[in-house]
């Protein structure tokens, strides 16, 4: 039983190496362990402050990325207007043009089927004044085959001709 109840001398020399050690442990192992805690949390609070600075950069980082997106889409509208303006316009100069230049195509044409008409109508008028003369020869040949008639038929022009 002497084991479960510690003799005073046991106790002395283990209060008196407990002491002593505990006297070493201050002078030789306290303070670097207190100042490496101290170093430790002090580590700890600069990360986390610095994740907190990482953490505002990455929000304004953000919100300057969703602004340039906002610009970016803006400037993708505005070229997208003017682009559809600008084939507006070529769509219709074009149309202007094409429009025009028909007009002028049509009235060549008619200028030209007028001066293609006149022209086969002053044919026209030609055959039919020798083919008039022609027939008016054959019928008067016919006619005055003799020269009593042609004779007759001169003194019948001559007399006409001095009435009018």
């Amino acid at each position: 039983m002497n084991l479960v109840t510690p003799d005073f001398g046991l106790l002395f020399w283990m209060v008196l190496s407990f002491s002593i050690l505990l006297i070493i442990l201050k002078k030789f192992a306290w303070k670097p362990i207190l100042k490496m805690l101290q170093d430790r949390e002090d580590d700890i609070a600069k990360s986390l402050e610095a994740a907190d600075r990482a953490k505002a950069q990455m929000e304004k980082l953000n919100a300057e990325n969703e602004e340039i997106l906002k610009q970016a889409r803006a400037e993708r509208e505005a070229i997208l207007r003017e682009a559809k303006t600008l084939k507006d316009e070529i769509i219709s100069k074009a149309q202007i043009e094409a429009k025009a230049e028909a007009d002028k195509i049509i009235a060549a044409a008619k200028s030209e089927i007028a001066s293609e008409k006149e022209a086969a109508m002053a044919e026209l008028s030609s055959k039919v004044a020798d083919l008039s003369v022609q027939i008016a020869e054959k019928i008067l040949r016919k006619e005055l085959d003799s020269d009593t008639k042609q004779d007759s038929y001169v003194k019948s022009l001559v007399s006409d001709i001095s009435l009018n």
